[in-house]
């Protein structure tokens, strides 16, 4: 943030993570674009009418309805983003807004907290124990720097609590999502749910993804059946765990386990700052089905080299 407001003017800075914001908002990371030319707009930093930007989104003919959407979600960022707080906490842990002030203490226990909640204890205390290892290590080779440590609470949170079957469905039924929809539709007479279930859906045969299907209301008492079942995660008896993606999340966990392993043992002042970059790898590691297969592939050929790197430095 510093490094963008010094050539522009801190008064002219404004700053928002339009990826995540378009995943969590739209469910596509695509719409990150359009998103920010909402935003724009909105701030009157264009030279061009809302008029012909809608108009020009519409001859174009690509996704009208959701590049429409997408637009007008970034003004609304721009004119009133705490309108779209409710949606935001929807997302899940990592869409949370996070205090900008709160130290590393409590940003490591917020996320060993929303643990518990995705999954269990068991699960918070192996996050704080890996996490605790890495401080230790790096608050006696690099005294008074944190960023590994930093860096490391925050991805290793993000490779934990990947978001399942078991994750969306816990989401949709804690009370949350609910409130905030008779909050914002007070007279809506029934629900629809726009899903693609890995176990009985169709596939693309262009794109390779799954295509949504519509269900009824009924769908929020299978979802809090799902829920209660998360206990099943990386069991044998998980139904969901068994597809590709699903497989490579958990040994995405294994993986970045052993690679903290690896930087902790072999960390110095001098490696430090590569330490910090392979910690944050997962950071590109975004969004659902084949955009994250894809993206996990292009990170993982990344992540060999740096690690590759390190090793021979150490």
């Amino acid at each position: 943030a510093d490094v963008i407001a010094q050539p522009i003017g801190s008064d002219n800075t404004s700053l928002l993570d339009a990826t995540q914001l378009a995943l969590t908002l739209t469910g596509n990371t695509i719409g990150a674009n359009i998103m920010l030319v909402g935003f724009a707009c909105q701030k009157g930093l264009l030279p061009v009418s809302l008029a012909s930007i809608e108009k020009a989104i519409e001859r174009n003919g690509v996704a009208v309805a959701y590049n429409l959407r997408a637009f007008a979600l970034g003004r609304m960022l721009a004119h009133d983003p705490d309108r779209l707080k409710p949606q935001l906490t929807v997302g899940g842990p990592t869409s949370r807004f996070e205090k900008p002030s709160a130290s590393l203490d409590e940003r490591i226990e917020s996320r060993a907290t929303d643990l518990v909640d995705y999954q269990d204890e068991k699960l918070a205390a192996r996050f704080r124990a890996l996490v605790a290892k890495v401080r230790t290590a790096e608050n006696e080779r690099t005294p008074g720097k944190d960023a590994l440590t930093d860096a490391a609470a925050r991805y290793l949170y993000k490779v934990m609590a990947y978001k399942d079957e078991y994750e969306v469905a816990r989401l949709y039924t804690d009370g949350d999502w609910l409130a905030s929809i008779r909050k914002q539709f007070k007279d809506y007479k029934s629900l629809r749910f726009h899903m693609a279930p890995p176990l009985i859906s169709k596939r693309d045969k262009e794109s390779g993804e799954l295509v949504k299907r519509e269900f009824g209301g009924w769908m929020l008492h299978a979802l809090k059946l799902v829920a209660r079942l998360r206990f099943l995660r990386g069991t044998a008896l998980d139904v969901f765990g068994y597809s590709e993606e699903r497989r490579l999340e958990r040994a995405l966990i294994d993986r970045y386990v052993d690679t903290l392993e690896t930087l902790t043992e072999k960390l110095s002042p001098d490696n430090h700052p590569l330490a910090v970059e392979i910690a944050a790898l997962p950071e590109d590691i975004r969004g659902f089905g084949k955009v994250k297969l894809d993206n996990l592939d292009a990170v993982g050929k990344r992540w060999d080299t740096l690690l590759e790197r390190y090793r021979e430095a150490a």
